[in-house]
């Protein structure tokens, strides 16, 4: 009995001190630990940026989708060449026309007993290789207009308005068919709004009313006249000519392959004769040669001649008209020519020296 007396005394002596413990555990030394706790973690919160994303289809949704798309510029040359004329297409090298073969082909496809379009336009696909001087880079979209030898109906209105000083310039470029022809009054009445710059669609003008011209240069924007679109320059007739019945045409690199471009254009149509459409066609392939970048490799890949309503498409070789390979030779040649032309003889630096 005496046992169990004492130790329920212990236990009752106990039981104070473990209140007291408790007490010491829910004091403010652990408010102040709780109230850290909490900031860590409300800094540890990020905020999620939600994204807007269009629509998805059901069957597509919460997938990785990784879409394999094949190489555009297409390289037949590992494929064996056809040893007669009855062969599967995809399993030999595309047969390569003269410009005079494609269009002789494309005249039989358009006979009255099959087609029945005589004066079909003859349409030329060019593909280039957009890749700049560095892999990383490419080449810009570009806008031109090729100069040609041989007119043919574009199917386009092509108004032209020409700005210029001089009684001379009025009358050459009234002469090469200049839609309107005019200098200080022309700028007056459009920017008093008695004329409409929108009903034209070039705007050319010589270099002696470049200063006068610049209070429209906000009208204009990008048909503001400027050397590198080649309206802006003293030869009037030749730019008329050229932007009255040249052949426009765009280059465009595609949406996933940025190393590939392509131009569309038409050259022509079938009734027209066929020294004329290659003539068209040389013309083109040299002007889209001129925005060939500096490194080595082909710039053209490939030309495809097409004529609608026909699908049938048809091989030519562009290098009989415009080099294959970039020469560095020859670009340096050009360069010294240029620096050439551009720095005064000797002669004329004497004389002004003298004078200075």
């Amino acid at each position: 009995m005496q046992s169990i007396l004492s130790s329920m005394r212990a236990l009752a002596l106990r039981q104070p001190t473990m209140e007291s413990l408790r007490l010491l555990h829910l004091s403010a030394v652990s408010e102040a630990a709780r109230k850290g706790t909490r900031e860590k973690a409300r800094k540890k919160k990020v905020k999620v940026e939600v994204k807007k994303v269009g629509f998805i289809p059901h069957n597509q949704r919460n997938k990785k989708i990784n879409v394999k798309r094949a190489d555009k510029h297409v390289d037949d040359s590992w494929k064996q060449v056809p040893k007669d004329d009855c062969y599967v297409g995809r399993y030999y090298r595309w047969p390569v026309y003269t410009v005079q073969e494609a269009i002789q082909c494309h005249r039989e496809t358009h006979h009255p007993s099959m087609y029945n379009v005589p004066n079909a336009p003859l349409n030329v696909d060019i593909e280039l290789n957009m890749q700049a001087e560095k892999i990383t880079r490419f080449v810009d979209n570009f806008q031109r207009m090729a100069m040609i030898p041989h007119k043919f109906d574009h199917g386009e209105e092509r108004k032209i308005i020409v700005f210029t000083k001089g009684n001379n310039e009025v009358v050459e470029a009234r002469e090469a068919g200049a839609s309107l022809v005019g200098g200080v009054e022309l700028i007056k009445d459009i920017t008093n709004g008695e004329l409409l710059l929108s009903d034209y669609q070039y705007v050319i003008a010589h270099p002696n009313i470049l200063a006068e011209l610049v209070a429209l240069r906000g009208l204009m924007k990008r048909k503001f006249p400027n050397p590198k679109s080649e309206t802006l320059g003293t030869n009037l007739a030749e730019m008329i000519v050229k932007f009255s019945s040249g052949i426009s045409y765009s280059a465009a690199k595609d949406e996933y392959q940025q190393n590939f471009g392509l131009i569309t254009a038409s050259v022509g149509t079938l009734d027209m004769d066929a020294h004329k459409l290659e003539e068209n066609i040389k013309f083109l392939l040299q002007d889209v040669n001129t925005m060939r970048p500096k490194r080595e490799g082909r710039f053209i890949t490939r030309v495809l001649l097409k004529s609608p309503p026909s699908s049938e498409q048809l091989k030519i070789d562009p290098y009989v008209y415009v080099p294959e390979m970039w020469d560095k030779s020859t670009a340096k040649v050009k360069r010294e020519e240029t620096k050439k032309q551009e720095e005064p003889a000797p002669a004329e630096r004497k004389e002004a020296v003298a004078s200075n």
